[in-house]
């Protein structure tokens, strides 16, 4: 299976907040599973720590991609065709982080870790 994380998916994760669901955390721990973290989960933390919203995550912010390599997942790149996917979804979510990872799952036939059922509306298979 392909996983794709969003945000919240990927901190709790890491940080072993029970509330990420039990499916989603045996399955982003099973070794046959491809888990991505996108490019834009990179921003959106950037974007929290310098308006005050995840201070805690200053040093996760500084080293990303070492901690997807110490947990064995895989960085997801954005591309244009997802930016102009994103950019066409129907306005029913105006979260720009949100909708590009809508997108990348669209796109690269990913199932999306989240707990948000907004994304349903958009025919992303959500995993949660």
């Amino acid at each position: 299976m392909r996983l794709l994380l969003d945000t919240h998916a990927f901190l709790w994760w890491l940080e072993g907040n029970p509330a990420l669901s039990r499916t989603a955390r045996t399955a982003m721990g099973e070794s046959d599973n491809t888990v991505f973290v996108s490019a834009v989960t990179a921003w959106e933390i950037a974007t929290k720590i310098r308006l005050g919203r995840l201070p805690l995550a200053e040093l996760l912010a500084d080293d990303i991609s070492g901690y997807l390599d110490a947990q064995g997942f895989v960085e997801m790149p954005v591309r244009i065709i997802h930016g102009q996917r994103a950019g066409a979804l129907p306005d029913l979510h105006r979260d720009p982080f949100d909708r590009m990872l809508i997108a990348q799952s669209l796109i690269e036939g990913c199932s999306l870790v989240s707990n948000e059922r907004l994304f349903d509306r958009y025919g992303v298979e959500r995993f949660w």
